[in-house]
């Protein structure tokens, strides 16, 4: 079975907090370096949970307020406490919030240990590189000289090229960059060397046609070969300066244990004053077509902006360190801050690659903010990150740049002339080199959207907003609704011819991954319009290779992979509006869509170019996007509908009925819904009844959509079934399989108030019953519909549909609350029935109404929940979790979405389902669903407070609703401790495994396995016949062949009330349940589950004293002298055949894995 993994039971006693941090997510699919410090709420660091459960009791576990001493209480405060007080009010929201930045910074920091291990290191490389020998003169063509085992790190293309090479040792060894400045942060300390390449070997043209390019590279393969020889490196590499391909760079390694210590980045570079500025404005031609191309079109002399900036980029390396050192330098609130803004930026995966805004990057901004008086060197590291984030979301770079020159020099381009070459602008001191310029406009509105959620959820004051805004991972799958993967990448070739990006070609050094990117990304963000929010793109991971390779090519970057961030109310139409036929702008709408556009009348009148997409129900619609990419790569790119995988729509699947595949079910939820709003209006105008009718509310879950699988109209074939006539009924037949399941909808009616209402509970149930035999009477002589009364309910058939109506009297719960005293007293006070009244008939009937509520803002929330729960029952736990408790988690994630957005496809939220769940502490925090913002920041402040205090008699999973502040009534009756541990588990298992498959860009292989239950840690496996699987057909592998189930395809009027809540497994459940509930659990998954697994209770094989009275399911035997009872196991598996006779298959009982 290629499902999750053995899983061990975890038994009272273990933590219930998340997974273990390692567990949860170290191996989740496209996550680097994710920084795990998982930071409880004192800001202390986290031991794994599972070193807590044998450290602690289960009591200590919980977070206690510290006891301290009366003196120590009344204390005065000292100086430096009320200075410190004074100084967290002005600069930090809270202390929390101050001592988990404080703990954050603590643990990414550099410890002067390692400091000064690698500052030993770096003195070791200064030696070895000034030692390397030098070369003669020889021609750049003739690389002749060249030792075996070092391949040149480029790709040499042309190879013809002007100009000769020698080598001599660096007139000058700097470190640059982070590490000098104390802003690097762990776990990956990269320190940046830049060597200064002696004037001798450089040329007065070397600026053109790649020649600067090439002797740097030939300059680090001399290098390479000499420092690989040298037993002080452990590993000697190349690879890509930022991810860019003309820039090859140097990676050495210490040797030995010391190998993960650091990372040491070689960059050759130009002397300061070698190349003429003024030749490497971004207006410049430093590529001729002539050398590139081989022929000169006329327009030979095009500029090239990035070619140029990378020039430049090596020119300035000490400038920009100057600069950096001179505004950090002593200011440690901005060190802090831009530590900061690097995990930020990490956490979200903005900052590797070819044009990731990296930490250099956020460092010049943070320097360019306090230039211009937006930040003071005085603030502390929280509020440069609050004000870089301020800056980032209100600013857009890439129509108003900025520019670090504070000279107004003519000589100087212009911003403007920069933002006509350049989709982002940020130019340094120099006023000549843009910082942003691989940024594209696509990773820069992705850094503006992040920074202004993070600012939204800043500005809340959450408490939690630490953890949500530095320590939660932020993965393209999780964070975005769809994704679309291109590959392979050799297609992108096709697409710059198709584009005619000859120039930008030329300008990237032949990377047609980057010169495609900008326009490929401006296509589809034209294309999709109103559909989508934010479109982003990954940036391909910068590769390392030995010194002995050949450089890898543009194509074996992977994949290039698009996120889309999709608009809810955009995805609904399957109309693309055009301009009228006759204006100017109808020829340039039928070039964009091609053969799909076409003339359309209006109801208006009007004729219009219009695009229709054929999609029907409300899951094609949503997959309208994965129709416009298709079809606007295929026309204007040439890349056809097999190189793009789009990842959208695969867990649909999962929630879709046997019978369709092409709808998730919102469609039969929405015809169930307009039947009980039809049948509610019945209620409202029924005349006849001795008090009227005051209110009408649904409390099922197919009334808030959220029902897995939506019900189907019924017409139940009478051959099927015996005849109950004289009840209207019908019952099931033994020589048929077992009928279809049809669950009654649950309605609550609640009638006026009046004074005729008994005040005894007895009488009240009895005048309650006479309400439900009179209902039953006016629908049927009113309206005619089928109507089956019991004292409780009444069951009435409507357009196929079962509505199950119970009548309610506002003041039974409180009569049933009302003790009587000997002395004849009346007091209020909670009984079970009290309790169980007010949550059916008014908790539950507000719940569904709120989440009916919710569906409307938020059309995936559906589809969210019924995959959530499907996932849960699947892994046979289903039965721990209320349908409403597991409605409310999925409710939090749209919500609560920090640091998200609320999900607009099924796929996110399912993921973000999983990843709450494995990461959420239940132990020492509420869930809080506010529902409608109905709870104010002191109620919440005051249920945490309240929680903390009443957490022992709370349940273990706490939910709270603006309704139910206090006591968590969904989740009173379960789970247990150790279902939502294993719930927990499943879930952090899970998460990266499908992750991974969504990413693969092959494809997600079998999207089922993490549906799939593991049965390895049960004790005994009941299998069952599917002959009496009601719903067999709805098991997560569809059967290849189930029973027919009684009813009629086409549905009609019945005069017979079909059979109602027969699900033979579940009866089976609950008799195995009373019988054994003492010695064993047992789990089942109610969507056509095959197999029941059983749990034997770790209790139950203890010996027990010999009783009369407990002999049930035990045996005597004398143990030292003692007659004692342990389980008689055989016995016991006999019943479980007995009990399920004509409905179990066979009982296998695996004796290795327990003991009598």
């Amino acid at each position: 079975n290629p499902s999750i993994g053995k899983l061990r039971w975890v038994l009272p006693g273990s933590a219930m907090g998340p997974a273990p941090a390692g567990e949860q997510l170290r191996g989740a699919a496209g996550e680097p370096e994710v920084i795990e410090l998982a930071l409880d709420s004192t800001g202390k660091k986290k031991t794994s949970s599972r070193k807590r459960a044998k450290a602690e009791c289960p009591a200590e576990r919980l977070l206690q307020p510290v006891k301290l001493s009366r003196a120590e209480l009344y204390k005065e405060p000292t100086n430096e406490e009320l200075n410190r007080l004074r100084e967290t009010e002005i600069l930090f929201h809270s202390s929390l919030l101050r001592l988990q930045v404080e703990e954050l910074l603590k643990e990414v920091r550099l410890s002067e240990k390692k400091k000064d291990r690698i500052d030993a290191f770096l003195r070791e490389v200064h030696q070895r590189i000034q030692s390397v020998p030098s070369i003669p003169e020889t021609e750049l063509t003739d690389q002749s000289w060249l030792p075996a085992g070092v391949r040149v790190p480029l790709h040499q293309v042309p190879y013809a090229v002007k100009g000769s090479f020698c080598f001599l040792p660096p007139s000058q060894v700097t470190v640059v960059g982070s590490y000098l400045l104390g802003t690097c942060i762990q776990p990956d300390i990269n320190v940046d060397v830049a060597l200064t390449i002696p004037r001798e070997i450089l040329q007065d043209k070397d600026g053109l046609n790649q020649r600067y390019f090439r002797k740097r590279a030939l300059y680090l393969a001399h290098l390479a070969h000499h420092l690989a020889q040298d037993p002080l490196f452990g590993s000697v590499r190349f690879s890509y300066t930022n991810g860019c391909y003309l820039k090859p760079l140097l990676l050495l390694r210490p040797h030995g244990k010391d190998e993960r210590l650091v990372t040491v980045c070689v960059h050759p570079c130009p002397p300061l004053d070698f190349f003429r500025p003024c030749r490497l404005l971004p207006t410049k031609n430093n590529v001729r077509s002539a050398w590139y191309r081989g022929q000169s079109p006329p327009e030979d002399k095009l500029p090239t902006p990035h070619y140029n900036t990378w020039i430049l980029q090596d020119t300035a390396l000490e400038s920009h360190m100057q600069l950096l050192s001179t505004v950090l330098g002593s200011a440690q609130g901005l060190k802090d801050g831009v530590a900061l803004l690097k995990v930020w930026l990490r956490q979200r995966e903005l900052d590797k690659g070819l044009g990731g805004f990296n930490g250099f990057l956020i460092s010049m901004m943070v320097t360019f903010l306090v230039s211009t008086r937006k930040i003071h060197t005085t603030m502390s590291g929280y509020q440069v990150l609050r004000s870089v984030l301020q800056f980032l979301a209100t600013t857009d770079l890439t129509v108003n740049g900025i520019s670090l020159c504070p000279s107004s020099d003519p000589s100087l381009p212009s911003l403007a002339d920069f933002h006509q070459v350049f989709p982002v602008v940020f130019l340094d001191s120099s006023g000549r080199l843009n910082l942003c310029a691989d940024v594209t406009a696509s990773t820069y509105h992705q850094v503006q959207h992040e920074a202004q959620l993070s600012m939204a959820l800043l500005d809340s004051k959450a408490d939690d907003a630490f953890q949500l805004l530095l320590m939660t991972p932020k993965p393209m799958v999780r964070a975005f609704d769809h994704i679309v993967h291109l590959r392979p990448l050799s297609r992108l070739q096709a697409a710059c011819h198709r584009l005619k990006l000859w120039p930008e070609l030329q300008d990237n050094g032949g990377d047609y991954v980057s010169a495609a990117l900008g326009p490929l990304t401006t296509l589809l963000e034209q294309g999709l319009g109103s559909r989508v929010h934010l479109l982003a793109h990954s940036r391909p991971p910068v590769p390392e290779w030995d010194i002995n390779q050949d450089p890898p090519k543009h194509k074996d970057s992977g994949t290039l992979t698009l996120g889309l961030l999709l608009r809810p109310e955009g995805l609904t139409s399957v109309l693309e509006l055009g301009p009228e036929a006759d204006q100017p702008e109808a020829a340039d709408f039928r070039q964009f869509w091609g053969s799909r556009s076409e003339l359309r009348r209006f109801q208006d009148g009007a004729i219009r170019e219009a695009v229709v997409w054929e999609a029907g129900s409300m899951s094609e619609k949503r997959l309208i996007p994965h129709q416009v990419v298709s079809h606007l790569l295929a026309l204007h790119t040439d890349i056809p509908d097999t190189c793009v995988h789009y990842v959208g729509g695969f867990l649909d699947a999962l929630i879709q009925g046997p019978k369709e595949s092409s709808s998730t079910g919102e469609e039969a939820l929405a015809v169930a819904v307009r039947c009980y709003d039809d049948l509610s209006r019945l209620l409202w105008g029924l005349e006849g009844l001795p008090l009227t009718v005051s209110a009408v509310q649904g409390a099922h879950p197919v009334l808030r959509y959220t029902e897995v699988f939506p019900p189907a109209p019924v017409r139940p074939a009478y051959s099927f079934y015996r005849h109950l006539q004289e009840r209207a009924s019908l019952l099931p037949r033994l020589d048929k399989p077992c009928p279809a399941y049809v669950e009654p909808m649950t309605i609550v009616c609640h009638l006026e108030g009046s004074g005729q209402w008994p005040q005894d509970a007895e009488a009240v149930r009895r005048v309650r019953a006479a309400f439900q035999l009179r209902l039953a009477e006016v629908l049927t002589t009113q309206h005619k519909l089928l109507c089956r009364a019991t004292a409780t309910h009444t069951d009435v058939l409507k357009d196929g549909f079962v509505f199950r109506i119970r009548v309610a009297y506002q003041r039974e719960p409180q009569i049933l609350k009302e003790v009587r005293s000997p002395e004849g007293m009346i007091s209020l006070r909670d009984t079970p029935a009290s309790l169980r009244l007010e949550k059916d008939t008014r908790l539950l009937p507000l719940l569904t109404s709120a989440l009916h509520g919710l569906q409307q803002q938020h059309p995936a929330f559906s589809s969210v929940a019924r995959l959530a729960k499907r996932w849960v029952r699947a892994q046979l736990l289903g039965e721990g979790f209320t349908d409403e408790s597991l409605d409310l988690v999925v409710a939090a994630l749209f919500l609560h979405p920090e640091p998200f957005t609320p999900p607009s496809s099924p796929q996110a939220g399912f993921l973000r389902f999983l990843y709450l769940v494995s990461t959420f502490d239940w132990k020492n925090n509420p869930l809080i669903v506010n529902l409608n913002n109905e709870l104010t920041a002191e109620e919440l402040v005051e249920i945490r407070s309240g929680f903390l205090a009443a957490r022992t008699q709370l349940p273990v999973m706490v939910i709270i609703t603006p309704q139910d502040c206090k006591s968590s009534v969904w989740t009173q009756d379960g789970p247990s401790a150790q279902i939502l541990q294993q719930l927990v588990v499943l879930a952090a298992e899970a998460l990266p495994i499908l992750e991974k498959q969504l990413m693969d860009p092959r494809g997600p292989g079998d999207i089922r396995t993490v549906f799939r239950p593991s049965f390895d840690m049960y004790d005994v496996l009941i299998r069952l016949t599917p002959r009496h699987i009601p719903r067999h057909r709805q098991a997560v592998d569809l059967p290849a062949a189930s029973f027919c189930r009684g009813l009629l395809s086409e549905p009609g009027p019945s005069s017979l009330m079909p059979v109602l809540g027969y699900d033979p497994p579940q009866l089976y459940l609950a008799q195995l349940r009373e019988a054994f509930g003492d010695l064993a659990l047992f789990f089942y998954d109610q969507h056509g589950g095959e197999v029941i697994g059983v749990l034997w209770k770790p209790t139950s094989f203890q010996p027990q004293p010999f009783k009369a009275s407990n002999i049930k399911g035990r045996m005597v035997v004398s143990q030292g002298g003692e007659l004692v009872m342990v389980p008689n196991v055989e016995a016991i598996l006999e019943e479980f055949t007995v009990l399920g006779e004509g409905l179990v298959q066979a009982v296998e009982a695996r004796s290795e894995r327990w003991t009598v």
